[in-house]
């Protein structure tokens, strides 16, 4: 079993902004997929299917933002699963521009509350991400109300792309190597 893990906070309020962009990539692959991803397991909102014949668990953890890891190291207890090679986190960044994704196999949190909590819980920073580009911090904001904030008319069909591109990324990296997905995904267009 891969566990695929988007990101976001749950609840109407955070709907497309761009802290969910996790959600909004695994919503696209799950419905690329035909996989439904609402049953209550492990604090998200889950769903089982077949990818390129692999079996996976597409989650959203409900836990909000900070809390992503404890939904995480659950799936990943329940299921025996060995992060650095059975799972998938797709979460926003702010340090790559709108539209852009980044595929990495390890590494730090970046600042990133999500993933700094998913680290925590897990004891390892050895699994796969998928980081998608939500543009550099406004200096008229804090970074809570930009990460929280919406994209502007201007960034949208960048940003879709992009959700787009990262859902096919997770689907790469199940069947083919971490480096081959890297080398596809990660270059400049």
């Amino acid at each position: 079993m891969i566990i695929i893990a988007g990101l976001g906070n749950p609840g109407r309020k955070y709907e497309k902004t761009r802290h969910n962009c996790g959600f909004e990539a695994l919503d696209i692959l799950a419905e690329r997929n035909h996989i439904s991803v609402t049953q209550e397991k492990f604090r998200a909102l889950c769903g089982t299917g077949i990818i390129d014949g692999v079996k996976v668990l597409l989650m959203k953890p409900q836990t909000f933002m900070n809390l992503s890891g404890e939904a995480v190291l659950a799936a990943c207890s329940y299921y025996q699963a060995d992060p650095a090679s059975e799972l998938i986190v797709i979460y926003d960044d702010i340090s790559l521009d709108p539209g852009r994704i980044r595929v990495r196999a390890k590494g730090s949190a970046g600042g990133h509350n999500g993933m700094k909590n998913i680290i925590q819980m897990l004891g390892t920073d050895h699994f796969l991400r998928i980081r998608i580009g939500t543009g550099h911090q406004d200096p008229d904001f804090s970074q809570v109300d930009w990460v929280l904030g919406h994209f502007p008319l201007s960034e949208r069909t960048a940003m879709a792309e992009a959700f787009d591109k990262a859902s096919l990324a997770a689907m790469a990296l199940l069947t083919q190597p971490p480096e081959q997905v890297m080398s596809e995904f990660n270059r400049a267009e």
